[in-house]
């Protein structure tokens, strides 16, 4: 049991540290386009905006699936990558199917995943909020 907590807190780690990179990186590009934004509210500047920023913040989340699966692989819990890949996000998006779960040995780290992808899906949500609350022009 110690050892898959250690393991899946090691995933949660790299994982978090991961999509704060994508949200950081997601910062400092609306920073560096805010002149285009002051430039005028326009309705197609707003979707774009929201359009690559959830892409870029998805991007992150299927990065963190990807972590999970390929630990999985070099844990050797799945010997097929789709279906590694299949189960982290099943479990990643706290859908729980239940058609694959793991052995006893790591069933425990499917728990921690989901709690990694709600906590992930979570920051993002706030993330997103924050945006589209300083993308809505003030109304006088």
């Amino acid at each position: 049991m110690l050892v898959q907590l250690l393991i899946a807190s090691a995933a949660i780690v790299l994982t978090l540290l991961v999509q704060v990179v994508f949200i950081g990186t997601a910062i400092s590009a609306l920073s560096a386009a805010r002149q285009w934004f002051e430039a005028g509210f326009s309705f197609v500047r707003r979707i774009s905006a929201l359009l690559i920023l959830t892409l870029w913040l998805l991007a992150g989340i299927s990065a963190a699936v990807w972590i999970w699966a390929l630990l999985y692989i070099s844990l050797g819990v799945f010997e097929s990558l789709e279906t590694a890949v299949y189960f982290s996000t099943v479990a990643f998006t706290t859908l729980g199917f239940g058609d694959i779960t793991l052995s006893e040995d790591w069933r425990l780290t499917s728990a921690l995943m989901a709690a990694n992808g709600l906590i992930l899906f979570s920051l993002n949500t706030a993330f997103l909020i924050e945006v589209v609350r300083r993308l809505i022009p003030p109304r006088h």
